[in-house]
């Protein structure tokens, strides 16, 4: 049997996506023909080409605006080449302003100088490249295809969709120029690799839209059985009660893939019963059957690139934010270390789910026997680690690995702020070539983080900052606002020990968001525990992952007695400026004109 392992637009378009080139490696080393795609990197490279737009421009009647498009097509190939690092030469034309045309997203322009100095051209090229990207996205969406976007294709039909109606009735429109575009690619591969079995790895709601329209395409033309998997099954279709979605697939598996779609091949071959899928979803199966059953992770092989067209991969600087830029730009290789957290408590995280509660940890010479296989697979030496937590003690055994075979490597990757991450163990870090860490801060009130069970305090989290600091790597934290029980005053504290941060030095990146409560975390599980209680408790037909909720006591439909959303502004603004050394010095409240503060308000007895 013959598979393809898909993934489609869009996810990200400056390095693959991990899920294929791990069950490729897997499926591979149990006798099995399979091969890879990018839909969403291969659609971009189309779309942003001198064919496509030139053609595009011709059915265009606006003069101004074909004009615009003709312009377009006359740079866009030498544009990729430089965000692909193929031509730097380009940096000092593109950041003189003198070679892109210039659309909307250039008017809200930042002070370049400002934000990226005198010498910083090639990085002020690099943005400037990026809004033009981004201008001609904004053209399409608004005149050819009101779904595209670069990473949240039709996001708005699967987020949040209590039922599949909308994205069903998408699904039954005429298509665009970029559906046909998109299934043009798709049915390439079907023809040259002839598969039996086609996959979809489905992360995110922006990858919905994609995997469908290309799911219909296969089973209205060729009639081969498709399977549906991702982090967004994972977490959005455990309650699916919806048949419509198999109009569209053959197969729907939950958690690890390697295991489900092995028993799925092995079954369509006939030498397994329907009786042996594990944590699949079919017509006929309507309710899924969990199972612990999966292959350790120190028995999995190296990921397999082969396939994939690296060449292709956009370097992209949308923001001037420092970790933003590790995340949109450079091709790093996507690598897990261990699987799941090692700590899975905290009330906020989908820990009743495996990818997160599951932890299984493979040995430090595994690690880096890894690392290297890529590195001689791909031609990078750049790890992106991601793990929902970094173990620090593996963390710091991979890192005498790769001191020990004197590999020259840069890495990053997601943490908590232990104590365990001591001044010695930060050096070590910084001299086996961690670069950056990202890690939670949430509600930076140690009440709230002994309620939330996040199982650090302020202070621990500030003293390994500092060390992370003067190691030399670079710090971004996550935070949230509203969180049950959480008073006005508490996300004002929150804000200034961030302000503190910043103004020390031992952070460089932060990003806010509001707190959400889940079906599969300890808070979306148990409520009451944290002071909330659910609104709903019917699932939906469809989606089922965030949930409605108000206090257990205090304000009835309003969970908060201030404007959450005038709070939110606040904190993004004030962090905003903080990351570009603005603002220092101002009084936390500043940030918040329109919130009137209450002269004292306790928290909650807890």
């Amino acid at each position: 049997m013959k598979l393809i392992l898909i993934t489609p637009p869009l996810t990200q378009l400056n390095t693959p996506y991990p899920a294929t080139t791990m069950l490729k490696a897997f499926l591979q080393s149990h006798g099995h023909e399979v091969a890879q795609a990018d839909l969403g990197i291969e659609l971009a490279d189309s779309i942003y080409s001198q064919t496509w737009l030139s053609q595009y421009a011709a059915a265009v009647d606006d003069p101004e605006e074909h004009a615009y498009l003709l312009r377009c097509s006359d740079v866009v190939e030498p544009v990729k080449a430089f965000l692909r690092g193929h031509d730097n030469t380009l940096a000092s034309r593109i950041a003189n302003r003198s070679l892109l045309p210039e659309g909307p997203r250039f008017e809200q322009l930042e002070d370049l100088e400002w934000a990226f100095g005198t010498a910083g051209t090639d990085d002020k090229a690099r943005h400037l490249a990026t809004l033009f990207i981004e201008d001609i996205a904004d053209y399409l969406r608004e005149h050819t295809d009101p779904h595209f976007d670069l990473i949240r294709y039709a996001e708005q039909l699967a987020s949040y969709a209590p039922t599949f109606d909308e994205m069903d009735a998408a699904l039954h429109v005429p298509m665009t120029a970029i559906d046909r575009l998109m299934l043009d690619l798709l049915e390439h591969h079907l023809e040259v690799e002839k598969p039996t079995l086609i996959g979809f790895t489905i992360p995110f709601p922006g990858c919905l839209y994609g995997a469908l329209r290309c799911a219909q395409h296969i089973k209205q033309r060729h009639r081969l059985p498709v399977v549906l998997g991702g982090g967004f099954v994972n977490t959005e279709w455990r309650q699916l009660d919806d048949a419509r979605i198999f109009d569209y697939c053959d197969f729907i598996t939950f958690d690890d893939g390697e295991l489900p779609l092995l028993r799925i091949v092995e079954h369509l071959e006939g030498r397994m019963t329907p009786d042996h899928l594990v944590r699949t979803l079919t017509l006929l199966t309507p309710r899924l059957s969990d199972t612990a059953e999966n292959p350790a992770n120190a028995s999995l092989p190296a990921p397999d690139f082969d396939g994939l067209p690296l060449d292709k991969y956009l370097s992209l600087a949308e923001m001037t934010n420092p970790m933003h830029r590790l995340w949109s730009c450079g091709r790093w290789n996507k690598l897990m270390m261990a699987h799941g957290c090692y700590w899975h408590r905290c009330a906020f995280c989908d820990t009743s789910l495996d990818y997160i509660g599951r932890y299984d940890v493979p040995d430090a010479a595994t690690v880096v026997d890894r690392m290297e296989s890529i590195m001689a697979q791909t031609g990078i030496s750049g790890f992106h680690f991601i793990d929902e937590a970094l173990p620090p003690r593996l963390l710091k055994e991979v890192c005498e690995e790769i001191l020990r075979r004197r590999l020259t490597v840069s890495f990053w990757g997601n943490i908590r702020f232990e104590k365990a991450y001591t001044a010695e163990l930060c050096d070590l870090l910084a001299d086996a070539g961690c670069v950056a860490v990202s890690g939670g801060l949430e509600v930076a009130s140690d009440r709230l983080l002994r309620l939330m069970d996040k199982g650090v305090t302020i202070g621990q989290t500030l003293q390994a900052c500092r060390h992370f600091r003067n190691a030399g790597i670079m710090v971004h934290t996550y935070l949230m606002y509203g969180f049950p029980t959480e008073t006005l005053q508490e996300t004002l504290d929150a804000l200034e020990t961030v302000r503190r941060m910043f103004n020390e030095g031992i952070v460089q990146s932060a990003f806010w968001h509001r707190y959400a409560m889940t079906c599969h975390s300890p808070s979306g599980r148990e409520p009451e525990r944290y002071g909330a209680c659910r609104t709903s408790t019917r699932p939906n037909p469809f989606c089922n992952n965030e949930v409605d909720w108000s206090p257990l006591h205090g304000t009835g439909d309003n969970q908060f007695d201030y404007d959450i959303e005038e709070v939110g502004n606040g904190l993004r603004i004030a962090t905003y400026n903080y990351m570009n050394g603005l603002g220092l010095d101002q009084p936390v409240r500043s940030w918040f004109p329109g919130i009137r503060f209450p002269k004292h308000k306790k928290h909650p007895t807890r």
